[in-house]
């Protein structure tokens, strides 16, 4: 037996031992590739391409913005008679704009591989420098189609017609505030405030500009187009501003008119948390009811200036909601779910609403860059789901990310300022 299992040893030994050190060092080599992959040196040049697409991101989404409002002007100036270019720059330029913001925020994960991050930050960085070119070509186009076919005093008049129909729209933006003002505490009404000032003092800025471009029209020598752009800046000011300043109110007034309803149904939730705890075990039933003393003394809190600041109110109670359905976890039979979600649901959509209202404030208050912006667009989405979703367990899920993706954009622009951006 030794004959024969001698030489297969003799040849078998070494072989295994040539194999496991080939599979060993083969090992060592691909743990050595993978780790230099996700080394911080290769992160840290990752995280500098995303940053660089994220600029270019926030060009095109600045763009898009000022992109909307011309094609909106370009109708209603020239009556549908100017290049179809800016339309459909807009339409290309939109589309790649929410792609890359969604693939942005994809590649902001900390599990995302550095050549991930390089390969959709170089994405991102193609498709939305081709579509500044794109929208810097259409508005060439335009120009010149305008200088051609429109005169300065033709613009002039335009845009006073629209100084005048914005400010008979506004009305008396005071009047607002101080019916505001004269119901809720400040802090509910103070954002409308800024806005109904700002408003006012660009229109009149406006009104200004207006003015010395009409007069500059009058002579052949000179061009109006300088102060007709100033003019243009400051009438879309007012007209945002005055968008702000009636969506706060509307919030506002709003959240007032909801506030009861929202603490009857969540004295509701807990008296039903109350009777599910009773089938509970012991131990499970003594932890819920211990959160649900908590929730129901926070909840009476709440009372106590509700209707000077109902905003924030419905916000609390929405939060408060998410805590309960935390508390009560698999407790609850999917009936009792459902039925939870449908009471739960207008508070949370108005409180995601007033969420996302503010960060969009932040946002364009603060230039935010493409991480507050790609937040933000999440938030936007997510309520724009909660609304059509059909399941009120699903569409309160989608409103409670929204939320979150809203006050995580607010945060974000908040430290852009801090840092200067």
């Amino acid at each position: 037996m030794d004959e024969v299992f001698g030489p297969i040893l003799g040849w078998a030994v070494p072989a295994a031992v040539v194999f496991g050190v080939t599979a060993i060092a083969i090992a060592v080599i691909v743990w050595a590739v993978r780790a230099a992959r996700r080394s911080p040196r290769r992160r840290a040049a990752a995280d500098a391409v995303r940053a660089q697409a994220g600029i270019t991101l926030v060009q095109l989404d600045d763009a898009v913005d000022e992109l909307d409002l011309e094609v909106g002007l370009s109708g209603a100036l020239y009556g549908g008679g100017a290049p179809a270019s800016l339309r459909r720059a807009r339409l290309t330029a939109q589309h790649v704009r929410d792609a890359s913001f969604e693939e942005y925020r994809a590649i902001s994960q900390a599990t995302t591989s550095p050549e991930e991050i390089r390969r959709v930050s170089a994405r991102i960085e193609r498709r939305s420098t081709e579509a500044l070119a794109s929208i810097a070509a259409a508005r060439a186009e335009h120009g010149r189609w305008v200088l051609a076919n429109v005169s300065a005093a033709s613009q002039v008049a335009a845009a006073r017609e629209r100084l005048h129909d914005l400010r008979a729209t506004m009305g008396d933006p005071a009047a607002l505030v101080a019916e505001l003002s004269s119901r809720f505490a400040e802090d509910e009404w103070a954002d409308a405030a800024r806005a109904a000032r700002a408003a006012v003092e660009s229109a009149d800025q406006a009104e200004a500009l207006l003015q010395t471009a009409a007069q500059t029209a009058e002579d052949p020598t000179r061009t109006a187009l300088a102060d007709l752009a100033k003019a243009e800046r400051a009438l879309r000011r007012a007209e945002a501003e005055a968008r702000t300043l009636e969506e706060t109110h509307r919030l506002v007034t709003q959240a007032a008119q909801a506030v009861a309803g929202e603490f009857a149904a969540a004295r509701t939730a807990l008296r039903q948390a109350l009777v599910t705890r009773e089938q509970l075990e012991s131990v499970d039933a003594a932890r819920l009811g211990g959160e649900l003393r908590v929730l129901e003394a926070e909840l009476t809190g709440l009372e106590a200036d509700a209707e000077q600041r109902p905003t924030r109110t419905i916000d609390r109670i929405a939060r408060l909601r998410d805590r309960l359905d935390l508390a009560l976890g698999d407790a609850r039979t999917a009936q009792q779910r459902i039925r939870g979600a449908r009471t739960a649901l207008p508070g949370t959509l108005a409180a995601a609403r007033n969420a996302i209202a503010q960060a969009e404030a932040s946002v364009s208050h603060t230039r935010a860059g493409a991480d507050a912006r790609s937040r933000l667009v999440s938030a936007q989405r997510e309520l724009a789901g909660a609304r059509q979703a059909q399941d009120p367990v699903a569409a309160l899920d989608a409103a409670r990310r929204a939320m979150r993706d809203a006050e995580d954009a607010s945060a974000l622009a908040n430290f852009d300022r801090l840092a200067g951006r």
